[in-house]
């Protein structure tokens, strides 16, 4: 019997609407109020698969999830974008003007910045997840205060839609990864990217000779994102995802990459959610 999926929130948020749609709708999720507290559950073996948002269109990376995966070796087995449509949620009856305060977790804040400068009368608020926020206001009644949060939240805790799409970009999409344990055993079939990890020495062309061996190699860059090593000043981790018509492109590159760079690391194999 499989063990059921941490999220990063609870039922309502982003990251059940991933789990739903990526597995099914009927899927079990331990609900968990923080990245770290749902990798906990990962190590600790009461679940066996997270849903962890990665990066936003709008907003960027998500740093500090990289570093939880690089730190614990976990394993990166899928992707899933979710297409984020953000709503001004609160108390049936109450008006924009009445809303004092507006809580909700920080990226969703962010990507709805440039909405808020029409109503300064609103104080924005972090919270550890957007459809908490909403389940808190629907269970104590809290008039004044509104949340951001999905349409699904909003029928699920009863709350009335004040303002629909309000992030700054309308197309606003948040990249997921499904992650294990490391050693998991993916098939080869059907996998078309990766997720690497490397550190390279301060030397001139040290990041375009590493390029080039994934350009000679057919391989095709998606994302780079660097990081630094907190215990050596000055000196960074790249992640980078790539993808690849064929497998063996993909070993060729490797096997280069390998002997050109510190501490190389694969975090991931998996299917090419875009495609």
């Amino acid at each position: 019997m499989s063990k059921p999926i941490a999220i990063q929130g609870i039922i309502g948020s982003f990251h059940h609407e991933v789990a739903q749609q990526y597995f099914n709708l009927n899927t079990e999720v331990v609900e968990c109020m923080s990245f770290d507290s749902a990798v906990d559950s990962l190590l600790q073996g009461q679940t066996d698969t997270i849903v962890m948002a990665l990066e936003n269109s709008i907003a960027g990376s998500i740093i500090p999830n990289y570093a939880l995966i690089d730190h614990h070796n976990l394993d990166i087995v899928g992707e899933y974008y979710l297409d984020i449509q953000h709503n001004l949620l609160a108390l049936n009856g109450q008006g924009i003007d009445e809303i004092e305060e507006v809580h909700s977790h920080p990226m969703a804040l962010l990507q709805c910045k440039v909405f808020f400068k029409d109503y300064p009368h609103i104080k924005l608020v972090e919270a550890k997840d957007t459809a908490d926020v909403a389940k808190q206001i629907n269970a104590e009644q809290i008039k004044g205060i509104a949340a951001i949060a999905s349409k699904n939240a909003a029928e699920l805790y009863s709350l009335n839609v004040l303002a629909s799409s309000i992030q700054t970009i309308k197309h606003n999409e948040t990249r997921f990864v499904i992650v294990k344990r490391q050693n998991h055993e993916t098939e080869r079939i059907g996998i078309n990217k990766a997720s690497l990890k490397f550190e390279l020495d301060h030397k001139r062309g040290s990041l375009a000779t590493i390029l080039n061996v994934m350009s000679d190699c057919k391989l095709n860059l998606t994302k780079i994102q660097s990081l630094p090593k907190i215990d050596t000043p000055w000196k960074y981790a790249f992640f980078v995802d790539v993808t690849f018509e064929t497998y063996e492109d993909y070993e060729k590159a490797n096997a280069i990459m390998k002997i050109m760079a510190e501490n190389f690391k694969v975090l991931g194999e998996y299917k090419n959610a875009r495609l």
